[in-house]
């Protein structure tokens, strides 16, 4: 009930200031922005009620829907922690022969970007 009540005084509210804005559109100082402001403003009392409307309908379409079981959750696997740095590292042999050559690239340049720090 508070709902159909604020959408009522939504539309009360936006048609009064539509009629302020027609009352300046035709008074001397009067543009076309406010004859625009004379169409906008019922569409703005209008909008609480179309959203309280389509929310409604929203809920009808959901509740006439059978509820399918909810899918098994899968729980995401942890990844191994990162050897800190300068720890050995042991040799892996599940690694792309294209990607150790990348990694074997950036620790060349990270070797570089120290040796050129200190």
């Amino acid at each position: 009930m508070a709902i159909v009540a604020t959408c009522l005084v939504s539309l009360l509210v936006c048609c009064g200031l539509a009629w302020w804005q027609w009352d300046r559109f035709t008074s001397a100082n009067g543009t076309f922005q406010n004859l625009g402001y004379v169409l906008q403003w019922p569409l703005f009392g209008l909008f609480p009620a179309f959203m309280f409307w389509r929310i409604r309908q929203l809920r009808l379409k959901a509740a006439a829907e059978p509820r399918e079981p909810a899918p098994e959750t899968r729980v995401a696997e942890v990844p191994a922690p990162r050897p800190r740095p300068g720890a050995a590292e042991a040799p892996r042999t599940d690694e792309d022969e294209e990607l150790a050559a990348y990694n074997r690239y950036l620790r060349e340049l990270h070797a570089r970007d120290q040796q050129a720090a200190e």
